[in-house]
């Protein structure tokens, strides 16, 4: 039985395998520019986060349907569960779907046909984070936040993700503000491609209450005692840190110096069909490279159901919480 855990870090988008993308691909009639799911499989390989972008975007062509996005979800949730996940906040990103044309209730319909039913299927319980892409402009984000206003109970939180470099969390002060005022929970990509000082503006301008990545906060000491004195949880992806040479290898990723310096760190796997890994092998991984010991793994679990959005359910999260305690790592 694996480690329960939960799942802070996952584009729905980016667990899109080659294989569902060629049955989508033949059930909506569109043409893939590969020969099959292994030459697909082998295009998988990224010099660095725009490469990825490029390839990420172009197969997001084969979903145009409700159907296809529970499809997508379902396949997620299927595998999350094989790999001990209990709780997952997935991210979405709409106007990838709205700007080629699928509407916006066709992408959270679809989700929602899936995340309603997750539980009862898979033993996960789920929330949902809408997304706004920064290369994107900021009356894009305000516009995509006005589309979600009718689907608003479907929806926990925002998030900023997409190329980070040269786009500064301040570009989306207002549509931060406008996501407080709806009472929605506020995330932010800063630290991965970004300086340190990404991370800092966005819990300064933007108010967000974790930082998706956030591995250069270790560039700079002040911004980590701000971290763990006010217990900023980070969302970190080794197996996508690898991928997109973030980190050259998994043995240089400095999550042990981020345990150690008491950061609320946890362990996701951000876009885990393209960078090898679902939470569970992000686990593995990372066990294996930096040599984590139990009490560290359990560390990690126990930080990521804490740094969940899951206020509204105590006794849930108290639930998961006795489960990691109770986990034998010897079975």
């Amino acid at each position: 039985m694996p480690l329960p855990k939960a799942e802070l870090h996952l584009h729905i988008e980016g667990t899109l395998e080659p294989e569902l993308a060629f049955a989508l691909a033949a059930r909506n009639g569109v043409t893939l520019p590969y020969a099959d799911t292994e030459e697909l499989r082998a295009a998988y390989r990224f010099g660095d986060l725009q490469s990825f972008l490029d390839l990420y975007y172009a197969l997001m062509a084969v979903l145009r349907t409700p159907e296809d996005f529970t499809a997508l979800a379902d396949a997620y949730l299927e595998r999350a569960a094989a790999q001990g996940v209990r709780h997952a906040e997935i991210f979405f990103d709409p106007q990838a779907h709205t700007a080629r044309g699928v509407p916006f209730a066709a992408v959270i319909e679809g989700l929602g046909a899936s995340l309603d039913r997750s539980e009862e299927r898979y033993g996960i319980s789920t929330r949902l984070i809408m997304c706004f892409l920064r290369d994107e402009s900021a009356e894009s984000a305000l516009a995509t936040l006005e589309s979600a206003r009718p689907y608003l109970d479907r929806i926990t939180g925002v998030g900023l993700d997409s190329a980070e470099a040269g786009h500064p969390p301040a570009k989306f002060r207002a549509v931060y503000e406008e996501a407080a005022r709806l009472g929605l929970r506020r995330v932010a990509h800063a630290g991965e491609e970004g300086p340190a000082a990404y991370v800092r503006e966005a819990l300064d301008v933007l108010g967000v209450e974790r930082i998706d990545h956030g591995l250069r906060c270790m560039e700079d000491p002040e911004l980590v005692a701000r971290l763990v004195r006010e217990r900023i949880p980070l969302t970190l992806c080794p197996l996508s840190n690898v991928r997109l040479r973030v980190v050259d290898t998994l043995a240089d990723h400095p999550l042990p110096a981020m345990l150690d310096a008491g950061l609320m760190v946890t362990v996701n796997s951000d876009d885990p069909a393209y960078f090898g890994g679902y939470a569970g092998d992000n686990y593995d991984a990372v066990r294996e490279a930096l040599s984590l010991g139990p009490e560290q793994l359990r560390t990690l679990a126990r930080q990521s159901f804490e740094a969940s959005f899951l206020e509204d359910d105590e006794p849930r999260r108290a639930r998961y919480l006795a489960e990691v305690e109770a986990y034998d790592f010897r079975v």
